[in-house]
Order: structure tokens, then sequence, then C-alpha cells
């Protein structure tokens, strides 16, 4: 089961402190969320899964954390300037914007007037003064995406460490998009963070390179909670396909707003690299072909002066980071009817991506025994690197185990009487299936390291 509706995942994100309107106590600021003591975990966790997933798992990726702000020129010579835009139609009656494909019926969505103006193309790019004054002449915009700062470090990435095709350059950060019609909660906002890779390969060999990433991003999604059966692939007709694009599969996932795009991946081919060394005299943004290089590929490159180097063909697969949190917020929720015909909320989230990974709760709050064994195993089990280990002083089990249901947490650790007076073991308690069982407090260490290992 998952939600029956965004309302309910809005609820509880707010809730709980997953997610929180963008200045909300001015009103807030459309398009724009902030993420709160939870949110920032479960953010930070399914970051940490693409980049160990990507990077540390692989032996062909390397990583780069490139700025946002971007130079004019790098958005003009990648096309963004001339074609990252998005028709847009005013209502004359009630003033409002929307994006001229959002509308039907010839009807204002807000009011239903037919009074709109003819479309017309805004560029969705946020540009920004740079330097001490604002004459206009001295700009950069924010990055619309981050792949733009990994083309234009391709050589430096190159000649730091030597890579041959195939090889990749991942990053993780912010972009900006000047969207008209922010909707959907996170799905679509003015400020989000992405997670992509630009995987660069030999010429002749970028169409079966892109079949095997979409199956990659398939199967890592399915890893990180996602139900395959709500996971679809969309091959974007060649008439909707991006300016640099050759081919884009689209993994579409069931939100509660409906099927829309998880993820893209896309084969940029030389578009790029080609780009930008067309439009700089003095600069070569190739790479060398790897000696085992196919005959397609040596076929593509016989004619260069150079025949061992090649510009690149590119395989882009592009996530964005909220979308993801989303979907795995959606997938993990459920709504429970236990045996006595109460129900629970729980987050049953992949134990990886959990924000809190174990509660530790001392049975009665005032006990200094209690509270001081309880208090020693929270640092210890902290010690092991696993993320973020909570104590917990509430007073009152029971609220504390639905909450923590709530929020996600795989594993609570209940401190009582016959830890301190009898035994030094606790009770250990299941998220998902609510079973409880004691252990001693000596194998806490080794039991939870497998747990999440």
């Amino acid at each position: 089961m998952t939600a029956k509706s965004m309302e309910e995942l809005v609820s509880l994100c707010k809730r709980r402190g997953f997610i929180f309107q963008n200045s909300d106590i001015y009103g807030g600021l459309q398009g724009l969320y902030d993420y709160g003591p939870l949110g920032v975990e479960l953010k930070n966790n399914l970051k940490a899964a693409w980049w160990r997933s990507m990077v540390y798992e692989r032996d062909d990726v390397e990583g780069l954390d490139a700025s946002i702000l971007t130079h004019q020129k790098v958005l003009e010579h990648s096309g963004h300037e001339a074609t990252f835009t998005d028709p847009m139609v005013d209502c004359r009656a009630c003033k409002a914007r929307w994006r001229a494909d959002h509308i039907t019926g010839g009807k204002c969505p807000g009011c239903e007037s037919e009074d709109l103006t003819e479309p017309r193309d805004f560029n969705l790019m946020f540009k920004t003064a740079v330097g001490p004054v604002d004459d206009g002449s001295s700009f950069a915009y924010l990055r619309p995406e981050t792949a733009q700062a990994i083309f234009t470090n391709f050589k430096n990435v190159v000649d730091a460490t030597a890579r041959k095709t195939p090889f990749g350059i991942a990053q993780m950060g912010k972009a900006f998009r000047n969207e008209i019609t922010p909707r959907n909660f996170i799905f679509r906002v003015r400020e989000f963070e992405q997670m992509e890779l630009e995987f660069f390969v030999d010429p002749g060999s970028d169409e079966e390179w892109h079949k095997q990433w979409v199956q990659n991003r398939v199967d890592w999604w399915v890893a990180q909670g996602i139900s395959a059966d709500r996971l679809e692939l969309l091959y974007v007709p060649e008439q909707e396909l991006a300016h640099y694009s050759k081919a884009t599969v689209d993994v579409m996932y069931q939100f509660p707003h409906g099927l829309e795009e998880l993820e893209g991946i896309a084969n940029r081919t030389d578009f790029d690299l080609g780009s930008h060394t067309k439009n700089q005299a003095d600069l070569n943004l190739t790479a060398r072909v790897e000696p085992n290089a196919d005959s397609n590929t040596r076929l593509a490159v016989q004619n260069l002066e150079a025949k061992s180097w090649v510009v690149p063909y590119v395989i882009e697969p592009s996530a964005g980071v909220d979308r993801g949190v989303l979907a795995i917020l959606n997938e993990a929720y459920k709504v429970e009817t236990l045996e006595n015909g109460n129900e629970r909320t729980v987050l049953s989230f992949k134990p990886h991506l959990a924000p809190i990974k174990v509660a530790v709760i001392p049975l009665k709050r005032n006990h200094e025994g209690i509270v001081n064994k309880a208090k020693e195993i929270k640092q210890s089990l902290q010690s092991l690197g696993l993320g973020r280990i909570l104590y917990e002083n509430t007073g009152n089990i029971g609220k504390a185990y639905r909450r923590h249901d709530e929020v996600g947490t795989p594993i609570c650790i209940t401190v009582d009487f016959q830890t301190v007076e009898e035994d030094n073991t606790v009770t250990l308690r299941d998220r998902d299936t609510m079973q409880q069982t004691r252990m001693p407090v000596e194998d806490l260490a080794e039991h939870v390291a497998g747990f999440f290992r």
C-alpha cells in the first residue's frame, strides 16, 4: 500500500519533520521547500546510496563537485540560452500564468476563463549579477543542470586521472529552474538537487551502453525499495527529444499525482563536448580509445589525425534527488490494521535509507541506572558509523514505538529494569514485524552492524 493522495504525504512530512514549506511564516515561497530534521537524513542517505553505487562500487567513474554559478558562454554554447524555454500563457481575467502545455480545453486552470494570451517562450534560467556593480555587463546563471560543469571540466579530469574511454564523471548538486507553475509538492520545484552521471563511451558503442545504463538504473531504484511494478520505461519520441539527445529513455514512476518521470537516461552523443570544442579554437575535448576498442569505434576514428583519440559520446543517467525522496516516501508509506482493530502508520524504508537507524529508549525516564545505561548504549552504537542513533527519553514506550514506526526507524531498543537489575539484556523491537526479542548488551553492536550491512 502506498499513499492514497499527495495530501497524506504532505501532512506526514510536516507533522514529523521531513519537509516544510520555505518561508512558511511569511506565507511561503512557491516552488521552494526546506528539509527538516528527518528529511535531511533521508535525502542524504539517498544521495550517499547513489554516490556509493556510482563511484565507490565502480572502477570507471570519478567524482566532481563544481560551482553553481555558471559562465554565460557555457550555457550559450550548450544551447540553453536559445532552447531552455517553456511556452507560457497569461490569463487576462485572474492574471495567473501557466505553461501552455498544461492548458486543457482552452480554459485557465485557476478561474476557467477562456481569455488567454497567445503562448510565448519563457527562458527558465535564473540570471544573477557578478561583481559589485549590477549594470548588466557582468552576469552569470544559476546552473539549470549539473551536466555542463562536467563537460567543461572534462579535460581537467582526463589530464588529472589519465582516464580512457569508457569512463564516467559523477556529480550531485543544486540546480535551478524558474518554473512557470511549480506543482505537486517537491516533484516540480524551482530549486532542486540532481544526481547526474556523464558516462563517456566510444562512438559506435553508445547504443549498447545506453541499454545497459537503462537496466542499471531500474535495478538501482528497485534496490532502494521502489516496486518494479510501479516503474515503466518511456522511450521518448523523436519529435519530443531535447536538442542534445539522440535517444532518451525515461524511468517513470507512479507518483500519488500520476505516472511521471523519476529519472532520464539520455544518449547525448558528442553534442556537448563537440559544441564546446567548436567554440574554443585551442580546446580539444578528446579522450584516448582503449587498445581493445571494438571495430565500430576504430571505424569511427580512422579518419582522425591522431587515430587513438576521439571525441566521446555521452550516456547520461540523470535523476532528481527530490523526486527520488518523494518516490521513496510514497513507496514506504503504509497504513496497517492491527489485531486489536487500531491502525498504525509505517514508513517501511530500506534500512540504509532510514533517517533514524536505531532508537534507544529508557523504559523509565527518571531512573538514573536505566537512563545512564541507555545513553551508554546510544554512544556505543553511534560509534559504528551507521548513521543517526537516537536516544529518546519520552517516558511512554507505546507512543515512542508508534512514532518510530511513523518515521521509519527499523530498530527500537528498550532499556528496562531487567537490563540494570538482572541480566544486562535489552528488548529489540522490529519495525516491520513488531516482534520483540531480548538480547545481551554485549551482542548489540555485532547484531546491529550486521542488520545494516
